[in-house]
């Protein structure tokens, strides 16, 4: 019981001093007021990483799009993942699991679909029972996008009526906007984008300054650690190695506190050798110690 009273007095005691001042921390055991606190200041880090997905998907009609529209449309589907962001940033208790709770996967589509994933089972061009071929489909269509043009030129000028004005040209003209996306998917497809956020802890080590927070793959997006099939996102910390200046030392063994100063070290975050992110964090593991001399009593 004593020894589990020891770890929480010495846990208190490490996020207290990094909270009140992150570059020095007490080391080892002093007697206070309230007792004997145990003292061992270590850094942890946390690593952002932000995975974007691009997916194309081809549609119906793509290869009657030279033919009929006179524009290329992407014949096949495609997907590609790259990292959007990455950041180091010093472990906070409780912000770290406030943003773990927002961790996951976003996807949102650039184009108006149906759905996120396919294309309407019945499409928008089918106003009959009778059977057409792929190519008269796409005929069909593509003379349906060119007749919603004419119809909003003649909503825009007024040759439609003088009757459609105000919030009801408004409508029109959204509706007719939206019908001929809908026509245009139909040909060019429509594009997918999907956002993964994934938070990775690091607690370094002294003398190891490479750390691999995951790895990385054009196909799949993030992957574990140990899926050897995709690229490093290394975690590099750079030490400084500058020493701490303005602290006066004991020149004997009575009168001092032991102090733990974190080195300003250069953290990276570096993917298939594309730097991700930089910045410059207070280690205490690549730190060094020192013996502050107290004050003298009067």
């Amino acid at each position: 019981m004593r020894f589990l009273s020891l770890a929480f007095a010495l846990l208190l005691c490490a996020a207290g001093a990094a909270a009140q001042n992150p570059y020095i921390a007490p080391l080892g055991a002093a007697e206070g007021s309230e007792g004997v606190v145990v003292s061992d200041p270590r850094t942890t880090l946390v690593v952002d990483v932000v995975a974007e997905c691009d997916r194309t998907v081809a549609g119906p009609y793509a290869r009657f799009a030279q033919k009929y529209l006179g524009v290329r449309a992407p014949m096949t589907d495609k997907t590609a993942w790259s990292i959007r962001s990455a950041s180091v940033e010093l472990f906070d208790p409780a912000g770290f699991y406030a943003s773990a709770a927002s961790e996951g996967s976003d996807r949102r589509t650039v184009a108006h679909a149906l759905s996120d994933d396919g294309f309407a089972r019945i499409q928008p061009d089918k106003v009959s029972m009778g059977v057409q071929s792929l190519e008269e489909a796409a005929r069909s269509a593509a003379n349906t996008i060119f007749s919603l043009r004419r119809h909003r030129i003649d909503l825009i000028t007024g040759e439609a009526g003088e009757n459609v004005f105000g919030e009801g040209l408004r409508a029109a003209l959204d509706e007719i906007a939206r019908l001929e996306q809908a026509y245009l998917e139909l040909f060019f497809g429509k594009q997918v984008i999907a956002t993964e956020r994934r938070r990775y802890v690091v607690c370094p080590q002294p003398g190891k300054t490479q750390y691999i927070v995951c790895r990385f793959s054009s196909v799949d997006g993030l992957l574990p650690e140990s899926d050897l099939s995709g690229d490093m996102v290394l975690l590099q910390i750079v030490p400084s190695g500058l020493l701490a200046t303005g602290l006066e030392e004991a020149a004997y063994r009575d009168n001092y506190v032991a102090c733990r100063i974190a080195d300003l070290s250069t953290c990276t975050v570096s993917c298939a050798g594309r730097e991700c992110a930089r910045v410059v964090l207070p280690v205490f593991q690549f730190g060094q110690t020192v013996r502050a001399a107290l004050p003298r009593r009067k």
